[in-house]
Formats: C-alpha cells, structure tokens, sequence
C-alpha cells in the first residue's frame, strides 16, 4: 500500500517548528517502545529453547498456516489498536509469541560448539545494521516512499520463496531465500524511519512494529546464515 504522505506548509518558522517536534516525538517513542519489546522478546526466546516443538516438525505446512494465521491476525488486531493503550500490549504480546517461536532456532544453535560467539555475531550484525539504515534515512532529505512498491513486492516473493523451500531441499534456495530476508529488512528499517522523519507515519505502534518485524527476520536470518557456515 502506497503510504499518504502528510505535507505541511512551512512558510511560517512555527508550522516548521511544530512539525520537526511532532515527528521528534513519533521517532521517540518508536525507539522507546522497540527497546521495551526486547524484553519479552528475550523472555519469550529464553521459554522457547526449553520447549519441545517438535510437533511442528511432524506436519510443517499445516504449522507454518497455522503460525502465520496467528501472525497476521495478531498484526491486524494491533493495528486495530493502535490509537490506545490496547495496542501497545497487543505489540507487547506479539513480541513474546515471536521470541517464543525463535527459541528453538536459539537452542540449536547454542549446541553448536561456538554457539554462544555465533549468536552474538548474529546480534552485533542486526544492530550495525540498523544503526547504519536509520541514521541514512534521518539524516538525508530524501524521500524514500518510492520503495513502497518494491518491498511490497519484495515482501511477496520471498513469502512464496519460504514456502517453495519447504518443498525443494534446496540449499541454494535456503541461502537465496536467507540473503532475501537479510537485504529486504535493512531497506524496510531505511523505509521505516524515513517514512517518520518525512511525516508519513504519525503513529509509533504502527512504526515500532514495522521496525520489529525487520529487526526479527534481519537477525533470525543472519543467525541462519552464520550457523551454516561458522558452526565448528
């Protein structure tokens, strides 16, 4: 969806004024609230190493419809939300249901025998590239809206590019479908963050969750990445 920009007319020192503080205040809290949905994030993923999933494995298509059922109907209601306080624990819960579902990939890789190094690995690589995306987009004057389109696109392929993979046991595939993760989530952090300082995201739930959702796949597939080819 091609995201409405909201111009404002800067022809008086205080319109400018006052929209610069608006937007400081949406960055702000987006920061705020993506910092605190860590937390249940980490208890989520610390529950989620210790539970047998294995259940999963024995019918993985009608789990992953299942899984994103879920995942999209949690979006969609945290959406419906996010004008309240409602909202913000919805986000929370959501981001407690994801750490729980990446407990398991936590767990194997900790067996590994440089477990430990590859998760950090994985954790300092999300946070350089975020640093790195969000201080492009706050500090250039570009308007990066026209990327809507594409990441929409993007987002649809590697949709269909998960699903092919739990077909084909293709590890090209894998590593094609893991590099596609890597590459849309660092431009949908830029997006994000631009979309706040040029005014067309007034709404921090809204932009928090985008922002979370990348940070989750950036990190899920670098630690996929890293696993394959770092483990001793």
């Amino acid at each position: 969806m091609q995201p409405e920009l909201r111009t404002v007319q800067t022809g008086t020192p205080g319109a400018a004024q006052d929209f610069a503080l608006q937007q400081h205040k949406v960055l702000r809290n987006t920061y705020l609230l993506l910092a605190l949905s860590l937390i249940p994030t980490a208890i989520g993923a610390a529950i989620g190493t210790n539970l047998d999933l294995g259940f999963m494995r024995t019918s993985p298509m009608l789990s992953f419809v299942l899984i994103l059922a879920v995942f999209y109907g949690w979006i969609y209601a945290i959406e419906r939300n996010k004008e309240s306080a409602l909202g913000v624990g919805l986000l929370l819960g959501f981001t407690f249901f994801l750490g729980l579902l990446l407990g398991p990939l936590l767990h194997r890789t900790l067996g590994f025998k440089n477990g430990t190094e590859l998760v950090m690995m994985a954790a300092g690589g999300t946070a350089a590239v975020f640093f790195v995306m969000a201080g492009i987009a706050s500090s250039t004057k570009r308007d990066f809206s026209g990327l809507t389109s594409f990441l929409a696109v993007g987002s649809v392929v590697i949709m269909l590019g998960v699903v092919a993979s739990m077909f084909m046991a293709s590890p090209i595939l894998y590593l094609v479908v893991l590099g596609g993760f890597v590459v849309l989530s660092s431009l949908m952090i830029m997006w994000q963050v631009n979309r706040i300082v040029q005014g067309g995201e007034t709404n921090y739930i809204s932009a928090t969750l985008t922002l979370y959702i990348s940070l989750y796949n950036l990190f899920s597939a670098l630690l996929q990445l890293l696993g394959m080819g770092g483990r001793d």
